[in-house]
């Protein structure tokens, strides 16, 4: 009988691409003047490209050098302020889902639900706090916070400890194959991969299961 449900957070509970987006307008707003539609696009297609070449790391004062560089702004950001500018501007371009919210409620009533993220602490808390996740997840953890992170298996270890379950008890949710599927696999948790794009499955990890829908997830819960 599964008795958790922990899931990943970026790409998975939360739409990041759809946050880069929003970022990226931030920029052009604080930047530039007067983008013509056609480079507009242009410039976005190849900031998502920076930004997708940095995932995971959290200095993005390289991502904004590649961007300026390529698209000289006319106010361009002072070097010393650019993680700042993320850091304060990003967490606020998240929205979400609100079948997502709903599906999550559906397996509280069933489960314990939690989640899992890699990154900082002040960015990734306030992402969960202006989309309210903070609201309906019993357990948060934040790699930076706990010291290590996905795929090490010791914080889904911490995780289970915090929900007070064995590993064959709860089920993971995540979209990286190898950070979220290898991670929970390397401490016996069964993962679910979320892959609401339909990728490839290009490596030797082989999920437990896998969904292109959170409604998907509930037949695993029932």
């Amino acid at each position: 009988m599964i008795k958790a449900a922990i899931f990943d957070l970026d790409k998975t509970l939360l739409n990041r691409g759809e946050a880069i987006e929003q970022m990226f307008f931030k920029i052009l707003d604080k930047c530039y003047e007067d983008v013509k539609h056609s480079i507009k696009n242009e410039m976005l297609k190849k900031f998502k490209g920076y930004d997708n070449k940095s995932y995971g790391h959290n200095d993005k004062t390289k991502v904004f050098a590649s961007f300026f560089d390529e698209f000289p702004p006319k106010y361009r950001l002072p070097h010393n302020d650019i993680q700042d500018f993320w850091n304060n501007n990003f967490p606020n371009c998240f929205t979400i889902n609100p079948n997502t919210i709903h599906i999550v409620n559906i397996l509280k009533m069933q489960v314990k639900v939690a989640i899992i993220t890699n990154g900082s602490t002040q960015r990734q808390k306030a992402k969960i706090n202006n989309t309210n996740l903070n609201s309906c997840f019993e357990i948060i953890i934040v790699s930076e916070e706990v010291g290590y992170s996905k795929p090490d298996k010791r914080i889904f270890e911490l995780a289970l400890n915090k929900l007070n379950i064995k590993p064959e008890d709860a089920l993971f949710v995540g979209d990286d194959l190898e950070k979220d599927i290898g991670g929970c696999q390397n401490a016996n948790i069964k993962g679910i991969w979320f892959n609401p794009h339909k990728y490839k499955n290009d490596t030797d990890i082989k999920p437990y299961a896998e969904v292109n829908t959170f409604d998907e997830l509930l037949s695993y819960f029932s």
